[in-house]
């Protein structure tokens, strides 16, 4: 049994990894491996200076800051729907922050482990504004552009049986070749999540006023980052500066005023921040280490904002993505 079980193990690559401690490994290498796009505006994409931008991009900066008090510490590792969770699975990346769906399969059956949610977001449809489609149906009989490997290609085949519609997908392994496809006419839409869309257009449409997304959501899609089952330290880790992030957007604590936060006298503020209570000892961390990610990206809210909010180019709405205070979702389990 063990022998059949050690040979299930190295047909997908997770015996070395499982056994090792990925804290243990990111602090001796001194860098953060971290799987991100090889494009997508707002989660990670790089500028032109060349340094990658995004939601996704200032969690892996958050991540090393966490672990290494520096948030330059980060090795961007840019993957495909198709590589992405082989990377995480053979060790390539110690993390994976990739716009990827979570779902059952997913969290259960590939040996990799869901993190908590940082963007709720549902896949959606592109069209030209001049097709006078306003609703999923009015694509009935549509060539619909879509991603290789990806939860969109199964979703579009539920909603065409399930509305009895009728698609004619595209199937693209790159995204970018995507993109370019359905700029150029190929395709009738283009299905992706709408906060990918939506970037899409932004950026890479020749004229973003011809184009629109349309209202209409097919299906939820819940992106957070994945880390490697059996090691729950570290997957520990990944959550917890997630909910640290919006614990200080809860509190009121901002990448400008998180010093003067912890020097106060708020007891939220003094176990986030590290003043208080020895927390991020029982991670196996510097009790500094929410301040330094925080000094690092800013709370949530603030990195929302900077890379999908009003100071961005994509000016998206919070949504579900607001607080819960705020009727979105974003809820932090507390930091006591």
């Amino acid at each position: 049994m063990k022998r059949l079980l050690l040979a299930a193990c190295a047909a997908i690559g997770l015996c070395g990894a499982a056994q090792a401690a990925t804290l243990d490994t990111v602090k001796q290498r001194g860098t953060l491996a971290c799987g991100v796009s090889t494009g997508f505006a707002g989660f990670s994409v790089p500028d032109s200076r060349g340094e990658v931008r995004g939601l996704d991009a200032d969690y892996c900066r958050a991540i090393a800051a966490a672990v290494l008090g520096d948030a330059t510490k980060v090795r961007f590792v840019g993957l495909t729907a198709q590589n992405r969770f082989t990377a995480l699975q053979s060790g390539e990346v110690d993390v994976l922050l990739r716009n990827s769906t979570q779902t059952f399969l997913r969290d259960a059956s590939i040996g990799l482990h869901a993190g908590p949610v940082n963007f709720y977001d549902g896949q959606g449809f592109a069209v030209r504004r001049d097709a006078n489609v306003r609703d999923v149906k009015g694509l009935d009989g549509a060539s619909v552009c879509v991603a290789q490997g990806t939860t969109h290609e199964v979703t579009l085949g539920d909603v065409a049986r399930a509305r009895n519609i009728r698609f004619q997908p595209v199937v693209f392994e790159r995204v970018d070749t995507m993109y370019q496809a359905f700029f150029s006419g190929r395709c009738d839409a283009m299905t992706q999540d709408a906060s990918a869309l939506a970037g899409a257009l932004a950026t890479a449409a020749p004229n973003a006023a011809d184009y629109m997304v349309l209202a209409e959501t097919i299906s939820k899609e819940p992106l957070g980052p994945f880390t490697r089952s059996g090691d729950d330290q570290w997957s520990n880790i990944v959550a917890w500066v997630h909910y640290g992030l919006v614990e200080a957007e809860e509190a009121g604590i901002t990448q400008a005023n998180a010093d003067q936060m912890a020097a106060g006298q708020n007891p939220v503020a003094q176990r986030l921040l590290g003043t208080s209570g020895e927390f991020g000892s029982r991670l196996g961390l510097d009790n500094r280490w929410m301040l330094n990610a925080i000094k690092a990206v800013g709370n949530y809210g603030e990195v929302f904002e900077r890379h999908l909010g009003g100071g961005s180019t994509l000016k998206l709405q919070r949504g579900l993505n607001g607080l819960w205070n705020a009727g979105g979702l974003m809820y932090a389990i507390p930091f006591r």
